[in-house]
């Protein structure tokens, strides 16, 4: 491809220089291919209207961000305070067949205690516990390749010498499974077993007996519990328990979204599911 430049008119000034050269090189016709870094880095120029110091710019920020994401994850450089938790020898243990199911091989759930057994969970696996559904999803990338360096049974099996030492590495790899794909991590956080724990701890009226007037305590309860329920809002954005001298028309509000609230909360996960590796 060949863009057509015309040179602007020498000015009526100027005057060749007194010594010219003595020896001028001959001409030397060149294909040029539309190829290489060069071309490459105009055409993106060119598609995204970016000058020299905008591209410049861009580059230099996907260059950081590669960099953040490649780093070997080990260094404390590039955690993003993620992936670090050190596990229990319990946790090592777990069994990558039973990714989903309790002790006595089927999912437990009662509905009267809204309390279930889950063999593994996720976010505990990718040393995410502290953060939960609140980890973006860079955090779950950074958080698995740290796992992943961590706990490769190539690893492994050049410090012990042995090949069977890869079940915690699966679990890995089912966690990741989950928590990447934006439905199963829904799945998954419906049901999460620490948040279900906490909803068991959740006040009733009779906790408040005799406190009723206490409003500070009312506000220390219940706003952490309004903020781990609207991560189930189809709507987005929740507004949050306010403070005891809001607007009349805030406190309206607040009561108009919750009394009609729109909840994407499932309970597939806890699906009977023939695990991985079981021929039944």
């Amino acid at each position: 491809m060949a863009t057509l430049v015309t040179l602007p008119s020498l000015p009526p000034t100027w005057t060749p220089p007194s010594e010219p050269a003595s020896f001028i090189s001959p001409f030397v016709q060149r294909k040029l291919i539309p190829a290489g870094a060069a071309y490459l880095a105009h055409i993106k120029r060119a598609l995204n209207n970016f000058t020299f110091d905008e591209y410049d710019k861009q580059l230099e920020e996907e260059q950081k961000r590669l960099e953040l994401l490649n780093a070997d994850g080990l260094n404390g450089e590039d955690d993003l305070g993620v992936g670090d938790e050190e596990e229990s020898p319990e946790l090592l243990l777990l069994d990558a067949k039973e990714w989903k199911v309790c002790i006595s091989g089927l999912v437990c759930y009662d509905l009267n205690s809204r309390y279930h057994l889950q063999k593994q969970d996720h976010y505990q696996v990718l040393g995410l516990s502290h953060l939960r559904f609140k980890a973006t999803p860079e955090q779950i990338k950074i958080a698995h390749r740290k796992k992943v360096l961590k706990h490769h049974p190539d690893k492994k099996a050049g410090a012990s010498h042995t090949t069977n030492d890869d079940a915690f590495f699966k679990c890995i790899q089912k966690a990741n499974e989950v928590l990447t794909n934006p439905e199963r991590r829904r799945q998954f956080d419906s049901v999460d077993p620490v948040c279900l724990s906490l909803e068991e701890d959740d006040p009733s009226a009779s906790d408040f007996k005799g406190q009723e007037k206490d409003t500070a305590l009312f506000y220390r309860t219940f706003a952490p519990i309004f903020e781990r329920e609207a991560r189930f809002s189809k709507k987005i954005p929740v507004p949050m328990l306010g403070e005891n001298d809001d607007s009349k028309e805030s406190v309206h509000a607040f009561y108009d979204f919750w009394y009609n609230f729109d909840s994407w909360r499932s309970f597939e996960y806890l699906d009977k599911e023939v695990n991985e590796g079981s021929d039944k």
